[in-house]
């Protein structure tokens, strides 16, 4: 793993440093290109935006690793309330939530009861919800918790990293479950027995498992893959495999993170694609940040460069 990346990725975790970040004005701008704002408005005014432009998205409410059962419920009831209103105003929406903001680290009840209410909501109102996935930590409580509720709740997604050495055999479970399955790289600090320290590898990881979720067995076993990358090259070789397959464009799909290569969307919304933007918000939005500096470095050029024009 290159140098600045490690050294961006321990940052990350360092919120006083992103108490004095919010202190600078031009540091509060740089961060708007890549998070909403901090308020449910402030990602509605973007979800809109981007239902304008014929994008679907996806909404995340910025946080992790509460210590209270208070704060696990109140990040619940603000995925309830997000639900009832991307339904209210009929968007293309879709919540994405994160285990530990939901309790995991108070036990698995706690977390299950707030997932469970944020499931069931958007079922009915035909919502799928994605369960991202953090550190390897977490990763066998995250598949447990979605497999033990997929069968009530089919509206849950997972999402798997691949730059972990296990994922392989992570998705040959969910290939087993047709299940919805969101394919990103990853973006956690991990030790090179874990994940793949190279990108190289990382990058023939996710091509493995992109032609895995794109199999006729996973295909006929109603497997969804998201594909979640702004790496061209790897966009490139999804499209070819569908073409190849005559994979129907509403079998998979494309993500991306809101600020990130939005020089692509019209591209792909011109071929007929679903093109899902991620649109983060909320006050805790440091950790998330740091971590889409590490996943490209040259961010920081310009971070920095805007910081001096201030």
């Amino acid at each position: 793993m290159p140098l600045l990346r490690t050294l961006l990725l321990k940052l990350s975790t360092r919120r006083r440093l992103g108490r004095a970040m919010d202190r600078v004005p031009a540091a509060r701008r740089f961060v708007r290109r890549f998070v909403a704002g901090e308020s449910a408005a402030d990602a509605f005014a973007v979800l809109k935006r981007l239902e304008a432009q014929g994008l679907t998205s996806a909404v995340t409410y910025l946080g992790e690793n509460v210590v209270t059962p208070e704060d696990a419920a109140h990040a619940a009831r603000t995925y309830l309330d997000l639900v009832e209103e991307v339904e209210r105003r009929r968007l293309h929406a879709e919540p994405s939530v994160k285990l530990t903001h939901l309790g995991l680290d108070l036990g698995e009840a706690v977390c299950r009861v707030n997932l469970e209410n944020v499931l069931a909501r958007a079922a009915a109102a035909r919502i799928r919800v994605w369960i991202d996935m953090e550190s390897s930590a977490y990763t066998d409580r995250t598949l447990d918790l979605y497999g033990t509720l997929r069968g009530t709740y089919p509206n849950a997604a997972c999402v798997v990293q691949s730059y972990l050495r296990r994922t392989a055999a992570d998705v040959e479970r969910l290939v087993e479950r047709g299940a919805a399955v969101r394919l990103c790289k990853g973006a956690y600090r991990e030790p090179p027995d874990i994940a793949f320290p190279a990108k190289r590898d990382v990058d023939a990881s996710y091509a493995r498992l992109m032609d895995r979720l794109l199999a006729p067995d996973a295909r006929a076993r109603g497997v969804y893959p998201a594909f979640a990358t702004h790496d061209e090259r790897l966009l490139g070789r999804a499209r070819e495999l569908v073409r190849e397959r005559g994979i129907a464009r509403d079998r998979f799909e494309i993500q991306m993170l809101y600020g990130i290569r939005e020089d692509l969307h019209a591209r792909f919304t011109a071929e007929g694609l679903t093109l899902r933007v991620l649109v983060p918000y909320g006050e805790d939005w440091y950790g998330y940040f740091m971590r889409r500096l590490a996943e490209r470095p040259a961010n920081l050029v310009f971070f920095l460069r805007h910081l001096g024009r201030r």
